[in-house]
Formats: structure tokens, C-alpha cells, sequence
């Protein structure tokens, strides 16, 4: 399991350079990270040693160990890649235990005891935590991965993964639609990092994956693949929620948000943007009509097991 905040799957051991070491550690300081970095690097320099991130407890299996060094896939992006050994700790028989909430503020962290001292810092929106035990005055107690002692989160940071005994919550595709805008939002300026899925930094696909899963939906996480899923649309048929595609700073198919028509045609959009270097939203413009590649509308619930 993923033993900090956010780790960073790497193409290869080597991919990492000296401006990488912060996003190396126990704990991982992505946040000071992402703000070393330049735009430039951020946008373009880590295509091709960045694959994507994994947050704190996310499952993943060893494919191999090379010199501190872990080869993981991860299932649930359908992609593997190299982390450092430490950021990895063996599950404990109690890691299934709890009601499994999520993390609804932009950044938490998880104290030793109520208003303690940190012990993972940077818990980022997304995330999900087993709460393990009643809370006190505002603390909840939530299972940290491998043989630890619970740790503490304040009650507010949390909300319950949005699912029932029929499994995620049917909200429809208006209300749902307007949910995946309302999150979008809460992620606005939040610099664009290619590879990223947290409240440091994000791509486009990434911010599409993070607002679903808030939402109880699992989410491909490439652009390519997304373009794939759901219902296709017309263009004159997207709602809030639904996402359209676009010709945008060299990807074909970068996936935006529909936020709210300003008129018929022209709707606003969220999407994490290389050009602008953040998330944004903007009113797509009667040039960029012409670049929109596909709509899709996604579930609102995903299916049964």
C-alpha cells in the first residue's frame, strides 16, 4: 500500500533528478515539489519519466525491486511504475476495517492524536480513510496503512464515500452533472502537472479522475481511454458534468468540463490546462468550436459488481 500522501509512479528509477528529490520522501513534500518547478518543466518536462501518482492507501502490487526501488502496478489506473521502497508498507489484517470516508477539504493532514503532532501531512481531497472508531470533539480516529497506530482527522475534512447497499448513489445526470462542476471548482488555479491527481497538481485526465471518484466513480485515467467511455454526445446536448474533448496544447484529446452555457452554443469549461499552466475556466470560444473532438457524458452511478 501507498504509505505517503501522494506518491509519484516514475517511469524509471533514473527518471527522477536532483529538483525531484522532494517528491522522493517519507513523507512526500509535493507540494514544495510542484513549486520548484517551472511551468515549462511542470507542462513538458516530466513527459515521458512522470506516469501518473497514487494517494495515500491505494493498492498496489510489487512487480519487482531494484536497489530501494519498488515496480508497482496499480489497478485501479491500469499502470504501473517505479516508486521509492520506503513510500510502500505491507497491508495489516486491519487495513479493511472502518467505514471508508473521503477526503473533502483541498489538504488535510493526519495527526497521532486530536490536535497532535502531524504524522502524515499533505493528505490531499480524494483520498480515502477508514474511520476506525467514535470521534472526539471534532477528530475522528482513521486506519493508517501497515501495522500503525490509527491516526486523527478533523471530522470537517471528511465526507462518507458516496455509496449505499445498492452500491454509488444513483444522483442523475443533471444533479450529478452539477456535483462533478461544484468540485471541478474547488480545484480551480491548482497547477497543472502532468502526471498529477492531487490538490498540488493535476492534469487534465487526472482532474476528471479525482471529481469522480468524490462522486463514487472510478474513471480511466488517460485522456485516450476517456474519450472512450460513457454516452457519446452532441455537442448541442452537453450539461454541467458532461465533458467535451479538445485539440489543446498538442493533446487531441484533452478532456474539460462543461461548467454552465453562457449562450446555446457556447458553454464555460474547467479543465487543468499545459498552456495556462493551472486549472481554469473559461468561455470555449467560436474558434474553438472547430477543435472539439468528441462530448461524452458520463455515469452517474457506476455498475453494480
Amino acid at each position: 500500500m501507498i504509505a505517503v500522501a501522494v506518491a509519484t509512479l516514475w517511469a524509471q528509477p533514473s527518471a527522477p533528478g536532483p529538483e525531484d528529490r522532494l517528491a522522493l520522501g517519507v513523507p512526500s513534500a509535493i507540494r514544495e515539489w510542484v513549486a520548484r518547478l517551472t511551468n515549462d518543466i511542470r507542462a513538458h518536462g516530466l513527459k515521458g519519466r512522470v506516469r501518473t501518482q497514487c494517494l495515500l492507501g491505494t493498492e498496489v502490487e510489487v512487480l519487482q525491486i531494484e536497489d530501494r526501488w519498488a515496480e508497482v502496478a496499480c489497478p485501479m489506473q491500469e499502470t504501473s511504475g517505479w516508486v521509492p521502497l520506503d513510500q510502500l508498507v505491507n497491508p495489516a489484517e486491519s487495513d479493511a476495517a472502518g467505514d471508508e470516508h473521503l477526503v473533502s477539504a483541498t489538504a488535510t493532514a493526519i495527526r497521532d492524536e486530536p490536535g497532535g503532532d502531524v504524522a502524515i501531512p499533505g493528505v490531499t481531497l480524494g483520498t480515502r480513510l477508514r474511520v476506525v472508531g467514535p470521534g472526539y470533539r471534532g477528530w475522528v480516529p482513521v486506519a493508517l496503512p501497515g501495522p500503525q497506530q490509527p491516526g486523527w482527522v478533523p471530522q470537517r475534512d471528511l465526507t462518507a464515500e458516496p455509496v449505499g447497499e445498492d452500491g454509488p448513489r444513483d444522483t442523475g445526470a443533471i444533479a450529478g452533472g452539477l456535483d462533478a462542476v461544484k468540485l471541478a471548482q474547488q480545484l480551480l488555479e491548482v497547477p497543472y502537472l502532468h502526471g498529477g491527481i492531487s490538490a498540488y497538481g493535476i492534469d487534465a485526465p487526472g482532474l476528471v479522475w479525482i471529481v469522480h471518484r468524490q462522486l463514487g466513480l472510478d474513471t480511466p485515467r488517460s485522456g485516450a481511454r476517456l474519450v472512450e467511455t460513457g454516452e457519446p454526445l452532441e455537442f448541442d446536448d452537453v450539461l454541467p458534468g458532461d465533458l467535451v474533448f479538445l485539440e489543446h496544447g498538442g493533446d487531441p484529446h484533452m478532456p474539460a468540463i462543461v461548467a454552465e452555457r453562457v449562450r446555446a452554443d457556447l458553454p464555460e469549461v474547467i479543465f487543468s490546462s499545459p498552456v495556462y499552466g493551472k486549472v481554469v475556466i473559461e468561455s470555449l470560444k467560436d474558434s474553438e468550436l472547430g477543435k472539439i473532438t468528441a462530448c461524452r457524458r458520463l455515469p452517474s452511478r457506476a455498475p453494480r459488481p
